[in-house]
């Protein structure tokens, strides 16, 4: 399925968009996300994206094993379990698009009542900035967009 596919079809006009990258404060977005739905009826899909890996004028050694589909994939399937030990009752869709985080997102905040990504700090000053990704997206989302940040304070 397509972002596309997703954002046209009509039984999910409830839906929240979540981007799930493994960090913590992505995990964080997918629990708030859960909550926010289990209290509004609305389907939250969870989004990975893989790319290939590229080198600018070298050539990059990718192993003959290396699956950035199927790793995503895993990444989802392992958030989506954790998220419904507190989340039960809520749909959850697993997603796993092949692309750049930023513009797959963006493309699935079409239709969608939130997007919902988490922060990406280092530090205590980094802490207080985004992450381009999550700066992307909150530029040009089609939807609100939430931004949750791990920890105290999340």
């Amino acid at each position: 399925m397509t972002t596309q596919d997703a954002a046209q079809d009509p039984k999910r006009a409830g839906r929240i968009v979540v981007g799930m990258d493994g960090s913590p404060a992505s995990a964080a977005a997918l629990d708030w996300a859960a909550g926010m739905a289990g209290s509004t009826g609305a389907t939250v899909e969870v989004i990975a994206t893989w790319e290939w890996p590229s080198g600018y004028g070298a050539a990059v050694m990718i192993p003959s094993d290396y699956d950035p589909a199927a790793d995503a994939g895993r990444l989802v399937r392992e958030a989506i379990q954790s998220a419904r030990q507190h989340h039960p009752d809520v749909e959850f869709v697993p997603l796993v698009m092949e692309g750049h985080p930023s513009t797959v997102l963006v493309d699935a905040s079409r239709g969608a009542g939130l997007l919902a990504l988490g922060s990406r700090g280092h530090g205590e000053l980094g802490g207080l900035l985004l992450g381009s990704v999550t700066e992307y997206c909150s530029a040009r989302a089609h939807c609100p967009v939430l931004v949750v940040r791990d920890g105290p304070g999340g």
